[in-house]
């Protein structure tokens, strides 16, 4: 049985370091034996069917490949239609009421917990706030993510120790869920 997935890659073409080229990522994963894959985005998301579901190997398997063939380490989450699909309906926000600039979904590599966060003064970023989801964080940063003040803090690498951690804004978070729905797939 075949699973259509998203691979989530951490800070590839951001001000001019590890470039690498949206076809060349489709390329790659066409050689690794996925089928309909597609790019969104110059900012690391792709799209993908396999013929098997472990996340962290196929996000394993991409991440080596991406080294060998550009020489630098990129940190890879692979997820399913289905859990992308549950991060848009546990939404703890009002999303059809907010711009896409300020909500934001941080997807993790393993489940965190309220304790991680704990050291975190919520009340003194408000309006600014954060919720804690299945393996996600969902901040809602009324004048956008580069002038969040909270942002900042909960992405203290303290926090976020031993944990591959990578963000999206609600539109792509949405076009996830969208492109790796087996209905709408190509």
């Amino acid at each position: 049985m075949t699973t259509r997935y998203a691979a989530l890659l951490r800070g590839i073409n951001v001000g001019g370091a590890r470039k690498l080229p949206m076809a060349e990522l489709r390329g790659l994963l066409a050689e690794l034996g996925h089928q309909d894959t597609a790019t969104y985005l110059q900012s690391g998301q792709a799209v993908f069917t396999a013929g098997h579901g472990d996340e962290d190997a196929l996000a394993e398997e991409l991440a080596d490949a991406i080294r060998e063939r550009f020489g630098f380490t990129v940190d890879v989450l692979v997820r399913g239609h289905a859990y992308l699909r549950a991060v848009v309906e546990a939404c703890p926000f009002e999303a059809a009421r907010l711009e896409a600039r300020q909500l934001h979904v941080t997807y993790f590599s393993a489940p965190v917990d309220a304790e991680r966060y704990a050291p975190v003064d919520q009340p003194a970023f408000l309006p600014e706030e954060f919720r804690l989801g299945d393996r996600a964080l969902y901040l809602y940063a009324p004048d956008g993510l580069g002038r969040s003040k909270l942002a900042e803090a909960l992405g203290k690498p303290r926090l976020t120790k031993g944990l591959i951690a990578t963000t999206r804004n609600w539109n792509t978070v949405v076009k996830l869920a969208e492109l790796t729905d087996p209905l709408t797939a190509p």
